[in-house]
């Protein structure tokens, strides 16, 4: 069983920084694409970021530049560091495990395991 617990959300001002952490266990990041996808209230939940097994990165064009994707698959944990944030990236951001290895999608419904999720209040 995939579980997935993100970690490292809260309150920042326009222009700051966060970190956010996705442990992982059941699921090896070697072989399977991990994701971030965010719901802001009213709005459906939007691919942000995924990273594949073999090291490649995507990004939604809303974060490219500054967001940055990362892993270490040592400790099973995937990284989102956002940067100049902005007050239209508040959500509740997710993590996700794609459901079959060797796999890349930006779509929701191909990831089959998510974390239970974590703020992210941009202040303008």
């Amino acid at each position: 069983q995939v579980q997935l617990v993100e970690s490292g959300g809260g309150l920042v001002q326009a222009g700051g920084s966060l970190r956010l952490s996705c442990a992982a266990s059941g699921r090896t990041f070697s072989t399977y694409t991990m994701g971030w996808f965010r719901q802001a209230p009213g709005k459906e939940r939007e691919f942000v970021a995924a990273i594949s097994w073999s090291d490649s990165t995507y990004y939604a064009d809303s974060v490219k530049g500054r967001f940055t994707i990362s892993k270490d698959n040592a400790k099973n944990t995937v990284y989102l560091q956002m940067s100049s944030l902005k007050p239209e990236d508040t959500a509740v951001y997710y993590c996700a495990a794609y459901r079959r290895p060797y796999r890349t999608s930006r779509a929701a419904l191909d990831y089959d395991a998510w974390g239970q999720g974590t703020q992210v209040t941009v202040s303008s």
